[in-house]
């Protein structure tokens, strides 16, 4: 097998032969794929089939703090996803704010640099390599496209499989209104995130970030997806301005509108 590992240390770019058979190989894929699905869809599909991977996922972020998954393509990338969302690490984390492509072999050696995150990972799928490469099309990294693999590297090098990621962050930049038509019931939508954390400021007056990270941290602790623990916030079965849901278990099991005065 190819040491994916010391291949990522040996340039940053294809050359001219390497971008057109990626670009051709994107155009096909494209070309099969199901054309009213949205963009974002198509392209992590396709990046999924042209590097033959067995997951995949697109991931946008305009501030560190905020991500917003826009596809994955499967359950076990959502996961994966979710995974990072909630303990705020992972290969997709680092490779967005270093803006390189990060390596994750997650086998149960005691070497992983992501311990919590791959120990859950390998409960999901088993062993499994993570790829996390940055969608910098304009030289500033907007995304991360996330792969994984059971079955061993990938079908193209990581040079190319940058080239891949730059291209899709183009197409994704060019077209904005994807991000606002996607839904994905396994996903926390944004704006609910938005609401939920709002929610907090106004609880506990902590700043945005602070929020953020509570709800993160909640979720981590109740082995839930962040997208539960939003919905507990919106429907007021979760107030961290009150006594009785900080002493008696996070989340409180009063609905809303029977909460004792």
């Amino acid at each position: 097998m190819q040491d994916w590992k010391e291949q990522n240390k040996t340039g940053s770019g294809c050359d001219m032969d390497g971008k057109a058979v990626m670009l051709g190989l994107l155009a096909r894929s494209l070309a099969r794929g199901d054309t009213s699905a949205p963009l974002a869809v198509r392209l992590c599909r396709a990046c999924v089939e042209i590097l033959q991977a067995d997951g995949g996922a697109l991931t946008l972020s305009s501030t560190t703090p905020e991500r917003l998954t826009v596809s994955t393509s499967n359950g076990n990338s959502a996961r994966f996803e979710d995974l990072q969302e909630v303990l705020g690490e992972g290969p997709g984390q680092v490779a967005y704010t270093e803006g390189r492509t990060v390596i994750e072999v997650v086998d149960g050696s005691d070497s992983a640099r992501f311990p919590v995150f791959s120990d859950l990972a390998e409960g999901i799928t088993g062993p499994v390599t993570l790829f996390a490469v940055p969608m910098r099309p304009a030289g500033q990294t907007l995304g991360v496209l996330t792969l994984y693999t059971v079955r061993g590297p990938l079908a193209h090098g990581i040079e190319d499989a940058q080239f891949l990621a730059d291209a899709v962050g183009a197409a994704l930049l060019g077209d904005p209104d994807s991000v606002d038509a996607l839904a994905f019931p396994t996903w926390p939508e944004r704006a609910r995130v938005h609401q939920a954390t709002g929610m907090v400021v106004a609880q506990l007056g902590v700043a945005p970030e602070d929020a953020l990270a509570l709800l993160r941290a909640t979720a981590y602790a109740e082995s839930q997806t962040l997208d539960q623990v939003t919905e507990t916030i919106i429907t007021g079965r979760l107030n961290f301005a009150r006594h009785d849901d900080l002493t008696d278990g996070i989340v409180s099991h009063e609905t809303p509108g029977n909460e004792e005065t």
